[in-house]
């Protein structure tokens, strides 16, 4: 079941209508698609903010539009906290869309124990399926990645109805030796994400 918003037509333009809209609590946006022009519309900044947290993909705009739409984009803060901006697509619940899935990392590689670490090397995959099923995200089960073994698009878990348009051969995960450079990254959060990577002497000492 798809979440909603409530939407009004935005008359105003301009930065400081803006300002005016955001200290209001809403959000200025614009729903596109299906040959019809663009409408520009404001939002509840809690609405959104609450579909955004529940991954929400497609929602059901009500109040002044009364249709089904994909959330297409969003434009953030710099700080990536608050959204400043909202794109939506119209959309029926019988058409299939292409969008962006979240890879997920589920599982515990016997590699650990082998010594090495899991680098997490893409994050997201471009997929098509039914506007009214579109997963969360995607799993990648890593209870076999063995030290010096990759997994790739094509061992993804895929919903029934989910066509992956991501290349099938490209590596998600990888069981690798650490080195100086994937403590640096694990270190300092830098992609890939390493996950598992073993303490060092100093760290041990500790009890």
């Amino acid at each position: 079941m798809s979440e909603e918003l409530n939407v009004k037509i935005r008359e105003g333009r301009g930065s400081i209508q803006t300002r005016k809209l955001r200290r209001a609590g809403r959000i200025p946006g614009v729903v596109y698609g299906h040959g019809q022009p663009p409408v520009s519309v404001d939002l509840s900044a809690e609405e959104v903010t609450a579909v955004v947290r529940h991954g929400a993909k497609v929602v059901d705009l009500k109040g002044a539009l009364s249709e089904k739409a994909l959330i297409k984009a969003l434009q953030w803060d710099i700080y990536g906290l608050d959204v400043l901006h909202v794109d939506l697509n119209r959309v029926n619940a019988d058409e299939r869309v292409t969008v962006e899935l979240v890879v997920e990392l589920r599982g515990s590689a016997p590699g650990l124990k082998e010594g090495g670490v899991v680098a997490h090397l893409l994050h997201a995959v471009e997929a098509e399926c039914s506007v009214i099923a579109i997963p969360d995200k995607l799993q990648l089960n890593i209870n076999h990645l063995k030290l010096g073994e990759s997994l790739t698009v094509a061992n993804l878990d895929v919903p029934a109805g989910v066509k992956i348009l991501t290349d099938a051969e490209e590596v998600v995960a990888q069981c690798v030796e650490p080195t100086e450079e994937s403590d640096e990254a694990g270190d300092g959060g830098a992609e890939p994400e390493l996950i598992g990577r073993k303490p060092s002497d100093e760290d041990g000492k500790d009890e």
